[in-house]
């Protein structure tokens, strides 16, 4: 009988010796390092515990699929695995492997959208993103805009610029459409508090507006005054007389120059021959040059002239504006030229 209880609590002081080691065992391999940090972790959509603690396993990142599995029994029996790509470079334990693809914090690719861009050089630089799945591929731009959620509208304006964020698997279609939402909700803002003295009439007015103040902006500082600048031709009936929707209006002819049979070209883009704004943007708006053209600067000035820095001269009438552009574009020396836009390619 002595005999048996000794055996009995052998039996259990060894039991109780091997789940303590076993217990040291399973901490130490815890609290070890994870290897090749550098590597990516893809888990794709649906996969379980036991594929992704395989798939560590194979790729030499965690000792023992059975530790990891351990712990997740053991913390998070209910874990629900975000698919997607991940980094290690930031975690450094088991622990922090299951916290982190428990709350999808996934690996977030930029692509920055810049003001002043046409629509055709935003679809080329999605083109060229590979990271982001080609959807436009093949669809037209009725297609584009009806799968943005603006059905038969023009696309030029129609995204903002912005740095966007997004993961591996998006497509170029995501973020033309989280670039068009926030469009709107930028426009939409900005017509609400805009001021009472603004020379539109509608939102996409304002719009159009933004687009061209955009394209003269050299200096930031400067969107206000240059807004009033153009919110007074608007008031007083005078052309807008701007180069940039002349070129826009020109399309692939434009070559890198204006020259004056370009002026008095007649296009629906002209606002040397037309009056009022264009038919539609002419370029990506920022949201300065959107808060711009809601509020503009009280000022004289109906005319500007580059002074070769990135900022302007602003002159409240003809003659000096014509004194402006002897001084800073013709070097001093007067020559024979006018501001009126039907003999001269003074735009401002």
């Amino acid at each position: 009988m002595a005999l048996f209880r000794l055996i009995r609590i052998s039996f259990y002081a060894l039991f109780l010796l091997a789940v303590g080691i076993g217990y040291y065992v399973y901490i130490q391999a815890l609290s070890k390092p994870l290897e090749n940090r550098q590597l990516q972790v893809n888990i794709p959509s649906g996969v379980g515990v036991s594929w992704l603690a395989n798939h560590l396993e194979q790729q030499g990142i965690i000792d023992s699929k059975y530790v990891f599995r351990a712990y997740v029994w053991l913390n998070s029996k209910d874990l629900t695995i975000k698919a997607g790509e991940y980094t290690l470079l930031d975690i450094d334990s088991i622990p922090d492997l299951v916290s982190k693809v428990e709350s999808g914090k996934v690996i977030q690719y930029a692509i920055t959208l810049v003001e002043g861009k046409t629509y055709k050089e935003y679809l080329a630089l999605l083109k060229s993103q590979k990271r982001l799945e080609n959807e436009l591929e093949g669809m037209s731009t009725a297609q584009i805009m009806r799968a943005v959620g603006s059905p038969g509208k023009h696309p030029e304006g129609q995204f903002a610029p912005q740095t966007y964020f997004f993961e591996n698997g998006s497509s170029d279609l995501d973020v033309l459409k989280l670039a068009h939402n926030r469009l709107n909700d930028v426009v939409a803002e900005a017509w609400e508090n805009r001021a009472d003295d603004v020379e539109v009439n509608t939102a996409y007015e304002l719009l159009i507006l933004a687009s061209i103040i955009e394209k003269e902006t050299g200096a930031a500082i400067e969107r206000p005054l240059i807004s009033g600048v153009f919110n007074n031709r608007l008031r007083i009936g005078m052309k807008m007389q701007t180069d940039p929707t002349v070129i826009y209006g020109m399309g692939d002819k434009y070559k890198g120059n204006i020259r004056r049979r370009d002026l008095t070209t007649d296009t629906e883009y002209n606002t040397y021959t037309r009056y009022g704004l264009p038919p539609s943007p002419i370029a990506m708006a920022g949201e300065a040059a959107i808060n711009a053209a809601a509020n503009p600067e009280t000022t004289k000035a109906l005319y500007f002239v580059g002074k070769g820095d990135g900022t302007h001269y602003f002159s409240k009438n003809l003659k000096e504006h014509n004194n402006a552009v002897i001084k800073y574009q013709l070097g001093g020396k007067p020559k024979a030229f006018s501001s009126n836009p039907a003999t001269s390619n003074s735009s401002n």
